[in-house]
């Protein structure tokens, strides 16, 4: 069995920090709606109580560079001291959907920008802490280049461009790691995408055929990254570090009509599959960077995933943690409505968050049994 040495806890806590701009043209800004950028200290604390003490978390390009080539730290600066007092473990997020305004994406500008960005971010990490750093560069490089390029979902709010702008976040990807590695070499990268499962209701070969070229686009992404598809981007091995695998409930649909495939279903393909498939691909760590679940069936789906995340470690699946995505409630993307999904609730006056104990008891369970496992296999090592 794989044993995870990555991160200082196998389970991780994900904060959503989406700053894209929705179709109507308002920005959104998660950790503000969510008060996690007021209280990030006392979340950290709260997170190191039920033993996550690695977590990702995002920094907000459209508010520290409102004027090009000029960095306003004091809305990053406090969380990066607070994670660095507390001995909390961050994957920082550098393009979590959103930009600075005055910037085209479309442009050879937009990658330029974004490579000084991510070296004076580096800068300051490296400045501020003494530990090995952790960056997502650009967040789900496919469903981004989907939502904002094919389907107008939110920015850039185009149609039929979705392999224009995937192509340009490749870009804009390589030139960071780039930037990044020469400001601090040991610095490492999580490319986070999603794992999906594509298949036809009928068996005819036509739809079958689409459903399966559709579930191969899910690694268009990475292997753009690694130069297999496009090498003119620049891609090349070297810029695919550990995948991040995004995984929730509605990852698997018919391609006929987008209806969900259900657990239940004989369609459905057991997760454990979909990580080994990834594994073999690549032959690169995985961290299960996102998932969750709304309302009273969060601790059934944490059970889900870890025990498919178990089998597939149990195969040699080099998978280095599982994070809680998002580890808060949130306001919802189109109507602000309350998105009962996290192990914490919004905050109180005093930052004081309420704790879902469903979740609180699956994880405390998980987080036990993933420890045996460990000891079992080395006796000698612990595993939070």
């Amino acid at each position: 069995m794989h044993q995870p040495s990555l991160f200082k806890s196998f389970f991780l806590g994900g904060f959503e920090c989406s700053t894209h701009r929705r179709s109507d043209g308002r920005r959104l800004d998660l950790l503000a709606a969510t008060g996690h950028d007021r209280w990030a200290a006392h979340d950290y604390a709260v997170l190191h109580r039920h033993g996550i003490h690695g977590i990702r978390d995002g920094v907000r390009w459209h508010l520290i560079e409102q004027t090009p080539g000029h960095y306003d730290w004091s809305s990053f600066l406090p969380m990066l001291q607070a994670a660095q007092r507390q001995g909390t473990q961050v994957i920082w997020d550098l393009c979590h959907y959103g930009w600075p305004d005055d910037i085209d994406i479309w442009r050879p500008q937009f990658v330029e920008r974004f490579a000084r960005f991510a070296a004076a971010t580096a800068q300051l990490v490296k400045d501020e802490s003494d530990g090995v750093p952790f960056y997502a560069p650009i967040n789900e490089i496919s469903f981004w280049s989907w939502a904002g390029g094919d389907e107008a979902y939110f920015n850039p709010m185009a149609r039929g461009r979705g392999f224009e702008l995937k192509h340009q976040l490749i870009r804009a990807t390589i030139a960071a790691i780039d930037a990044i590695r020469e400001v601090d070499p040991r610095a490492r990268f999580v490319q986070v995408d999603p794992a999906i499962h594509v298949t036809a209701r009928n068996d005819r070969p036509g739809p079958r055929r689409d459903a399966e070229n559709f579930r191969l686009s899910q690694f268009q992404g990475w292997d753009m990254l690694t130069g297999e598809l496009w090498p003119g981007l620049g891609g090349a091995p070297e810029y695919l570090d550990i995948l991040g695998v995004n995984y929730y409930s509605d990852n698997q649909w018919y391609h006929n009509d987008g209806s969900t495939i259900e657990r239940d279903s004989p369609d459905y393909r057991p997760f454990k599959g979909i990580l080994s498939e990834i594994w073999q691909r690549y032959k690169r760590p995985l961290l299960i960077a996102e998932t969750g679940a709304e309302g009273d069936v969060r601790g059934d789906w944490l059970r889900y995933v870890s025990e498919q995340a178990g089998l597939a470690m149990q195969r040699g699946v080099p998978i280095e943690g599982i994070c809680l995505y998002p580890v808060l409630d949130y306001p919802g993307w189109t109507d602000d409505r309350h998105c009962p999904v996290g192990l914490l609730g919004f905050p109180d006056e005093h930052g004081n968050r309420c704790v879902h104990e469903g979740l609180a008891d699956e994880l405390h369970l998980q987080r036990v049994r993933f420890k045996q496992m460990s000891a079992a296999l080395r006796p000698a090592e612990t595993l939070t």
